[in-house]
């Protein structure tokens, strides 16, 4: 994941995720054109996507040893002249080490992947996608390819019984029907076989040329291949792969949103990971960001809403607070905002895949609990609007975003003003009207309500009894039966 700032830097906060807002915005153009050509034909893979789509909401998990110190999780190994590159010494080499070290005190004891899993089905999430290696190649599941791992006997935590944290993720999990997704970063800034000691390092990309040393990048390709391997053939049934570090790819692919820090050739053969990965896992959905093409299967906008709704599968992957990892002092957005996000989302037919990243314990901060049990509140009432939705026009005019069943019947959610606590007496609609003979009911609230046209399109009125009682807070949503067409 790119970050926006770290804690230590708060006046870049801004500017960072302006930055990426922009940088994501950029990536619809150049996605549409690659989805336009090279579109998923497995119809095992077709059909998973499409019961994907029918989720909505999803965990996004990243963790590892740097939740020891509160700071961005591996950029900060990073020496590019970025805001989330930012690291709180002037000495990199005592830096780096420092930060490796981190793994030898690594020991989150109270880390309880059933409590995750049970916070997440109150939220109202229906899948996960948990960090099982982020760029800083630190694997928070038991590979038998580096000793930079949380099973090593120099962590602390490997003598615990669930010391394979990304194992104990899936079971939890699981058990409670969520579909399961495996982040993993195909750069590895710990292997030698990408940040090679014989050289600097002086930016994200691997740090030799791979035409100049073909061997030395082969064994970086078959130490990705082994990893991605043991990920998808020890853990019982993946539903997702998602790649991130989007820089490792062919150069020659279609999506230049990288185009600017990509220096070299850095194909890992992807057909070949692909292929080795459905034979264990058949219909896996396959996320390889930013990179275009056969082997990305949904497009992922990071911290960003897209204007308007994609002619792809694509889903929001944002944060909680302002960073991905765990930061003692972050701000978490408030309930209200993340409803809103979710419903302009969905209303634009994309999942929400929303981040928190736990501290050095295993526990989440307080706030973003906090906000996951008010989001599932809000959902207990209005998930019928969000759940196996799609969009349909307009989308969204005014405060009210619309989505549909397959079943035929449409929904409106009005979307409060922050300071608007109860619903309105009448809501209009200019664009959606009933059908001669359809109910309209508020969800939430059993009795149909009072409805007639207007112009092409229709006023509800909201009863008096609802005002006083709303059955949620910050949006409403109302259940049209059918309508005219």
């Amino acid at each position: 994941m790119k970050r926006p700032t770290s804690k230590m830097f708060p006046l870049f906060r801004f500017f960072g995720i302006l930055f990426l807002s922009i940088v994501c915005h950029r990536q619809s153009s150049t996605a549409q054109a690659a989805f336009a050509d090279e579109k998923e034909t497995d119809p095992q893979v077709v059909k998973n996507l499409d019961e994907w789509q029918d989720l909505k909401f999803g965990f996004l998990v990243q963790w590892g040893p740097y939740s020891q110190w509160g700071v961005v999780e591996s950029w900060s190994l990073c020496a590019e002249d970025e805001t989330w590159c930012k690291r709180k010494s002037d000495n990199y080499v005592e830096y780096k080490k420092s930060y490796e070290e981190l793994k030898n005190t690594f020991n989150p004891s109270k880390f309880d992947a059933a409590s995750w899993a049970s916070l997440a089905e109150e939220a109202g999430m229906k899948y996960v996608v948990f960090t099982m290696k982020h760029h800083d190649g630190f694997c928070m599941y038991d590979t038998k390819l580096t000793d930079y791992r949380v099973t090593d006997t120099d962590c602390p935590y490997h003598t615990n019984a669930n010391a394979d944290i990304g194992g104990q993720v899936f079971k939890a999990f699981r058990s409670k029907g969520f579909k399961l997704g495996a982040y993993f970063s195909k750069p590895d800034w710990n292997t030698p076989y990408y940040w090679w000691p014989y050289f600097a390092t002086p930016d994200r990309n691997v740090n030799y040329d791979p035409a100049k040393h073909p061997d030395r990048w082969q064994k970086f390709k078959d130490f990705t291949y082994g990893q991605i391997k043991e990920i998808v053939s020890q853990y019982g049934k993946l539903d997702i792969l998602w790649l991130d570090g989007g820089w490792v790819r062919p150069q020659a692919s279609k999506n230049a949103e990288l185009r600017r820090v990509i220096q070299y050739d850095q194909d890992v053969d992807m057909p070949k990971i692909a292929t080795m990965a459905r034979s264990f896992q058949p219909g896996l959905i396959i996320v390889d960001r930013s990179v275009g093409g056969k082997y990305e299967n949904y497009r992922t906008p990071e911290q960003h809403v897209p204007e308007s709704p994609p002619a792809y599968p694509w889903e929001t992957c944002m944060s909680m607070a302002v960073n991905w990892s765990y930061d003692p002092d972050d701000v978490y957005k408030s309930t209200y905002q993340l409803v809103h996000i979710l419903v302009d989302i969905v209303a634009k037919g994309g999942n929400y895949l929303l981040n928190a990243g736990p501290g050095p314990t295993g526990e989440f901060h307080p706030d973003a609990i906090n906000r996951m049990k008010e989001m599932g509140q809000w959902l207990k009432v209005n998930g019928e609007a969000i759940y196996s939705t799609r969009p349909v026009k307009p989308y969204k005019e005014g405060k009210t975003c619309y989505t549909s069943l397959k079943s035929g019947e449409v929904f409106a959610i009005y979307l409060a003003d922050e300071d608007e606590s109860v619903p309105p007496k009448k809501i209009v609609l200019n664009s959606i009207q009933p059908a001669p003979g359809a109910e309209v009911h508020m969800l939430g609230y059993k009795k149909p309500l009072k409805w007639e046209k207007n112009g092409k399109g229709v006023l509800i009125e909201v009863p008096a009894e609802m005002i006083r009682n709303p059955p949620c807070q910050h949006a409403w949503s109302f259940k049209i039966s059918s309508v005219a067409h």
